[in-house]
């Protein structure tokens, strides 16, 4: 674990967070700073900096991942009315923390095309 990831710190369970979901390859929490009504981040407790750096050894791990999508917005009442699943990577699209992360969006109408 880089010691400097906040991520991987929230995943450690040494900095706070408003979780949502858990298990053994990942955490859920609501983002500090939402951009809709339901903003959820879902990271693996494995640091990956991002998605171009998974391999294939990583395939399960990000099946999970999605699978847990599918969990949070069913746990947070989205599902029915619809939401957006993001993976940001790189400069240019605004990734702030270099930890692989997906953004779960919902609880209000979006637009297209997006940014």
């Amino acid at each position: 674990m880089p010691q400097d990831c906040i991520f991987c710190r929230i995943a450690a369970g040494e900095i706070q967070a408003d979780l949502v979901h858990e298990d053994e390859q990942c955490v859920a929490f609501r983002d500090i700073n939402p951009q809709a009504p339901t903003h959820i981040l879902i990271i693996p407790r494995k640091h990956i900096e991002g998605i171009a750096k998974a391999e294939t050894e990583h395939q399960a791990l990000l099946g999970h991942l999605m699978l847990v999508v599918g969990k949070v917005a069913r746990t947070e009442g989205i599902e029915d009315s619809g939401y957006r699943t993001v993976i940001n990577w790189g400069r240019d699209s605004g990734m702030e923390v270099p930890h692989l992360h997906l953004h779960v969006l919902g609880g209000r109408a979006m637009s297209w095309p997006p940014g």
